[in-house]
């Protein structure tokens, strides 16, 4: 039986499978060991959020919630980007 592969719509995010609990627990304790590598994630995963919010506000489509979301992001970012300081580490984060 053949199956055919249908591509998801633009715009789709893309779903993953949660994580089991331990995998949750090692990588918790993984990131505590290591809280620059955290804030640049996070950083990072958060911008590329915050421009994909910008862009939707841009649209002219943004709700309420989207501007939440966009809100926390900056949170997040301003957060990461704060320890990163603290580190004197903003090169991390930073095009030089």
């Amino acid at each position: 039986m053949a199956t055919e592969i249908v591509q998801a719509p633009e715009g789709t995010p893309a779903l993953t499978a949660p994580l089991p609990p331990a995998a949750l627990a090692a990588m918790a304790k993984v990131e505590a060991r290591f809280p620059l590598a955290r804030a640049v994630t996070q950083h990072e995963t958060a911008a590329v959020h915050a421009a994909q919010l910008a862009a939707l506000a841009e649209s002219g489509r943004m709700t309420d919630l989207d501007a939440d979301s966009l809100a926390h992001a900056e949170e997040l970012m301003a957060g990461a980007k704060a320890i990163l300081a603290q580190a004197g580490r903003l090169d991390l984060i930073e095009a030089v």
